[in-house]
């Protein structure tokens, strides 16, 4: 579409609307953001026939840290996102221009794994169009400027999102979009492993790029099982907030890397390669064995943690299938529990005076105790918590945790249905 008829298809909002609700303040700022969009892309490469994608953060309602080791994960699309005006421009460049952030190029006539690009976007591109060329997908050079409305460091897969954004407009502008959601987010986390130096599970790209409220299990990695959860939240009565508690990410690598290391320490010493291979009675079992041949309390409890929050996710979706969400809550702050006690990931054990994470479940637990749920988001360590606050304590659960965290650093959210996605206008 050219510039003046995507400006014009912009201006009517119906497509905005599927995407960020029916608020008009929400939709007239996403206008504004799309035409500023629009605007940047002519000004940095011409006036050309352009397409618009989107591709949602994500959120993790149940399963913390199981996807590494074949487990099960409960997640849901939402409401930020990356949004992307992108065309060919028949080279084998892509050029990338991120509002706010100075433009890169990837010279696609080279897609091997390059150290120096680990951490990079420029890795992430590369290693993405490496892999669907691999699958037989075709490829080629493309202009895009892309804005994120997905904040860094909020938990909710910025990166992710990014990768499956990146995916999905490889997809359309040169496949016709036959790329699978699912394959995209496949494709997603081979890029954040082999190029970016990154291990990571699949949980992130694949909720962010099928989108909705879905189920997703691990056994088979290389085929995951994929089940959307009908299930409506915003008839319950309650918001889902996420908070950033603007804790330090530096040097948290080793820490992230210890959960998925622990873990398999301890299958490994009972024969398996992943825990989704044993069960709770088994390692109960092994433990005395366990802590004789050296494996840590540690890595026992995480093992634990697993286990455990490995089977909650099949009853968290049992729950709200059959509509019982008050029991669903239950388990929402069993998790988080979990997570604190069991697989200790709210802190780092090197910074022990910064506890961000632990404050915030803190003041959530007092507001919310006995009406909602609480637990750590994501990754941990430092970061964002969760939680599901009734509509008549909305008011008082931000202005509590804002009041130690700072203004703005509340994101309300819903889950939205839209994966990664090229945008009918």
């Amino acid at each position: 579409m050219q510039t003046k008829g995507l400006k014009g298809a912009i201006a009517q909002g119906v497509a905005l609307r599927a995407l960020y609700g029916g608020d008009s303040a929400v939709i007239a700022a996403q206008q504004e953001r799309y035409v500023k969009l629009v605007d940047e892309f002519v000004a940095a490469y011409g006036d050309k026939d352009i397409t618009a994608f989107s591709s949602p953060g994500r959120t993790e309602i149940g399963g913390n840290h199981t996807d590494h080791n074949h487990g099960r994960v409960l997640a849901g699309a939402v409401n930020l996102d990356n949004v992307a005006i992108a065309a060919p421009n028949g080279t084998s460049t892509v050029r990338i221009l991120s509002s706010g952030y100075p433009q890169f190029e990837v010279d696609l006539s080279t897609l091997t794994p390059n150290t120096s690009e680990f951490y990079t976007s420029v890795g992430l591109v590369r290693g993405i169009c490496a892999r669907m060329k691999e699958l037989g997908f075709a490829i080629g050079g493309f202009d895009a400027v892309i804005n994120s409305g997905v904040p860094k460091g909020s938990g909710l897969s910025s990166s992710a999102s990014f990768e499956v954004l990146i995916g999905a407009i490889v997809s359309h502008l040169f496949n016709d979009g036959k790329l699978d959601a699912v394959l995209n987010a496949q494709i997603g986390q081979y890029a954040e492993n082999v190029f970016f130096g990154k291990p990571c599970g699949l949980m992130d790209q694949t909720a962010c790029s099928v989108g909705g409220l879905v189920t997703i299990d691990f056994a088979d990695p290389a085929k995951p099982i994929v089940k959307k959860v009908d299930f409506d939240f915003t008839k319950t009565g309650y918001h889902l907030v996420i908070t950033d508690t603007g804790g330090n990410h530096a040097d948290l690598n080793d820490e992230y890397a210890s959960l998925p290391t622990d873990m398999k320490g301890v299958a490994a010493k009972l024969g398996k390669t992943v825990l989704r291979e044993l069960t709770l009675e088994q390692v109960v079992d092994a433990i005395p064995a366990l802590r004789k041949d050296g494996v840590s309390d540690r890595a026992i409890l995480r093992a634990i943690h697993f286990e455990r929050d490995n089977a909650r996710v099949a009853d968290q979706v049992a729950d709200l299938e059959k509509g019982d969400f008050k029991a669903f809550l239950g388990k929402v702050c069993a998790s988080g529990q979990s997570s604190f006690m069991y697989n200790q990931n709210v802190y780092p054990i090197n910074n022990v005076n910064e506890q961000g994470l632990s404050v915030a479940l803190a003041l959530s637990e007092i507001v919310l105790g006995g009406e909602g749920a609480w637990r750590v988001h994501g990754g941990g360590f430092a970061g964002t918590v969760q939680a599901f606050v009734p509509a008549h304590l909305l008011d008082k659960y931000v202005e509590t945790l804002e009041h130690t965290f700072g203004k703005g650093k509340c994101h309300k959210l819903f889950i939205r249905p839209q994966g990664s996605i090229k945008i009918e206008f």
